[in-house]
């Protein structure tokens, strides 16, 4: 019969043993610490009540409708695009350029 001294030689016992309670305890501690994880992402992702109500689906139509509405009366025949300055053009001269174009134009 095996005695206590023969399993502390052996080998298996020695380093395979400790490193199986290893890995599955450690599976085992990983999946609470990641369930903490998924909990306060829960948590924080919880939506005020004002913004909530802007948010459910049945509400949805009756925003795009609104905007809609907005966006009706608009003449986009007369539209322009109008290029803004570049990041190393000075800002206020280039508006004052686009001014005077317009003030030509009209």
């Amino acid at each position: 019969m095996l005695t206590f001294k023969a399993l502390q030689r052996n080998k298996t016992f020695k380093y395979g043993v400790p490193m199986l309670l290893l890995v599955v305890g450690g599976s085992f501690g990983l999946r609470e610490f990641t369930q903490i994880r998924y909990d306060a992402q829960k948590i924080m992702k919880k939506l005020d009540p004002t913004l909530e109500a802007k948010v459910k689906p049945q509400k949805q139509s009756v925003i795009l409708e609104e905007e809609y509405l907005k966006i009706k009366d608009v003449n986009l025949k007369d539209w322009r695009n109008i290029r803004g300055p570049r990041p190393w053009e000075d800002s206020k001269e280039y508006q004052e350029q686009q001014r005077s174009r317009q003030g030509k134009a009209a």
